[in-house]
């Protein structure tokens, strides 16, 4: 692994319900000596990617990592050209819509709506999504590089009972999502809660990102789950023409005969 990866890897660890480490525990996380840990901290904190809390002594985020979001969202609108298509999804379905967007072998869970209509309802908690747990993760091994499943491959942590956590168990939900045109996930990466997406695309003609609705899983009937896929579709277009991009024409075809087969499709029972 190079200096530039491990590197990266210490800034991984940080997520909104970890916003500050200690470097033991940093060093734990990544799988690195104390030593090395520190080695790479001292270099990010220098480069003002990472900052220490006063009071605590503490890393966390520093705000040159918050200079290059920033300049991301300006020079790749991401956030702006999906809005109101999420708002939409979310509004409609009455479930929490989310999007993603991949980056290199990693899929980014950029942002999120819920909808208001349920109490109860999934929350996207996660900085990263894993790709063989997930709806989305699952969309994006199927229409993405044929890289992404060997690096799916190198990781099958076990989240729960139902999560495919072997090749051949990986492969079927990833030749299911390339048939359908929707990633499909229930109670794989959270007891409970059921996940279905579609991929995105932009001006490269390649795989962006995925669009996902999140859904607790005892409420969706074979009707709201006809609903969700759907209105996946027409949110999948329109973010990836907002992006640059166009739908190839074998994923419409696969969202054509998914939608066609209608009710005869249940894939919740």
């Amino acid at each position: 692994m190079s200096v530039v990866s491990k590197a990266l890897d210490l800034l991984q660890q940080f997520t909104p319900a970890r916003p500050e480490i200690g470097l033991s525990q940093i060093g734990r996380l990544a799988g690195m000596d104390k030593a090395t840990a520190y080695r790479h901290m001292t270099a990010l904190e220098f480069a003002g990617f990472v900052e220490k809390n006063p009071l605590t002594k503490a890393y966390r985020i520093g705000p040159a990592v918050l200079h290059l979001a920033q300049m991301r969202e300006l020079t790749v609108p991401r956030k702006e050209g999906a809005r109101t298509a999420l708002e939409t999804l979310a509004d409609v379905t009455g479930e929490t819509a989310h999007l993603s967007v991949l980056s290199g072998a990693d899929l980014h869970a950029l942002m999120s709506r819920e909808s208001d209509r349920h109490g109860t309802r999934a929350i996207i908690d996660v900085t990263i999504l894993p790709l063989h747990a997930t709806g989305s993760g699952l969309c994006a091994l199927a229409f993405g590089a044929a890289d992404l499943l060997a690096a799916a491959q190198a990781d099958l942590t076990r989240y729960t009972d139902d999560t495919a956590a072997d090749e051949q168990a990986l492969n079927g939900a990833v030749a299911q999502a390339r048939a359908s045109g929707f990633g499909f996930a229930k109670g794989s990466f959270e007891d409970g809660i059921l996940g279905i997406s579609a991929p995105v695309f932009d001006q490269s003609g390649l795989l962006a990102g995925t669009v996902a609705v999140a859904s607790v899983a005892s409420r969706v009937t074979p009707e709201l789950d006809q609903v969700i896929r759907r209105e996946l579709v027409t949110a999948a277009r329109e973010i990836t023409r907002n992006w640059g991009g166009s739908i190839p024409a074998h994923v419409e075809t696969a969202w054509a005969g998914t939608l066609a087969a209608g009710a005869k499709q249940d894939p919740v029972t």
